[in-house]
């Protein structure tokens, strides 16, 4: 089974979601350019209101695309737990309601005062006691390996994959996998690939994207790892042009029988040029790897 192939407005969040000049129905326009067969959306452009889904749903539907993800920035470190918890519930409720099966959640902001101990707990009983209202939306929850939400003052708490795995570890569950993203490990401090050893057997989606370095070493970039914003010295670019290996990550996959269900670009910074390569090279890719 090949992948399905989805993209993600990367390049448009401020527009989309900040100061509104572009709006989901112009995403949708522009994406359906792409050889792509859905796009992920993310909770900050959604809204909460039935003709505002019933003309997204027509608009997907006319441009013969999926929305199979809904990406999701639940914050379960917070001292407003319960808030959180009901925000992501939305957002579960949402995925369904666009035909999505894939829900993200994260761990949360790395909040100063925060153990490693109480963190971890707090984040596995949280989403814990999703699980069972995900299953009934017929909706699974994807932790991604997270560097940090746009608009989030910290890092991720699970950001290093030690956490990481510990959190995975504790949840076992069919309406429970990960979200791969390999860009992510190396603001980590870690080797894509090595965090993909570790979580190989539950990867169930995938982002796909490419940094490369605007100057200095790995080495440096590992040392600038805690800070709280990207680490200037790494940029977008088309995938396959990057850090990453991509034959090497599809390789490891299919290896371990993990064919991700859908696998979302995250480009076109540079714009839709961009974003048109990288789909192509992926695209490609996932036929080589997976057909």
């Amino acid at each position: 089974m090949t992948p399905k192939l989805a993209a993600f407005p990367k390049a448009f969040m401020d527009e989309l979601c900040v100061h509104k000049t572009m709006t989901v129905f112009d995403w949708i326009e522009l994406a359906s350019t792409l050889d792509i067969d859905g796009l992920e959306f993310y909770t900050g452009f959604c809204e909460d209101d039935p003709a505002w889904l019933e003309s997204v749903r027509a608009a997907l539907a006319a441009k013969n695309l999926a929305m199979p993800m809904l990406c999701c920035s639940p914050d379960f470190t917070a001292d407003n737990l319960d808030a959180e918890l009901e925000k992501e519930r939305g957002w579960i409720k949402l995925t369904a309601a666009l035909g999505g099966s894939y829900c993200r959640v994260l761990s949360g902001q790395r909040r100063p005062d925060l153990s490693r101990e109480d963190g971890v707990k707090r984040v596995v009983g949280a989403i814990a006691s999703l699980l069972p209202f995900a299953a009934a939306h017929g909706v699974t929850l994807i932790i991604e390996n997270h560097y940090k939400d746009n608009y989030w003052t910290h890092p991720e708490f699970a950001q290093k994959s030690d956490v990481f795995c510990e959190i995975v570890s504790a949840l076992d569950s069919p309406h429970f996998g990960v979200n791969y993203d390999p860009s992510n490990a190396f603001l980590a401090g870690e080797d894509p690939l090595d965090v993909l050893e570790l979580v190989k057997h539950r990867v169930v989606t995938m982002h796909a994207s490419d940094r490369y370095l605007l100057s200095g070493t790995i080495d440096d970039l590992r040392k600038e790892e805690d800070s709280l914003g990207y680490a200037s010295r790494l940029a977008h670019g088309v995938i396959g042009e990057g850090l990453n290996d991509y034959d090497a990550i599809f390789t490891t996959l299919k290896a371990a029988g993990s064919t991700p269900r859908w696998v979302s670009i995250e480009d076109g910074m540079n714009g839709m040029g961009d974003l048109e390569k990288s789909v192509d090279f992926v695209r490609k890719k996932l036929k080589e790897h997976f057909s």
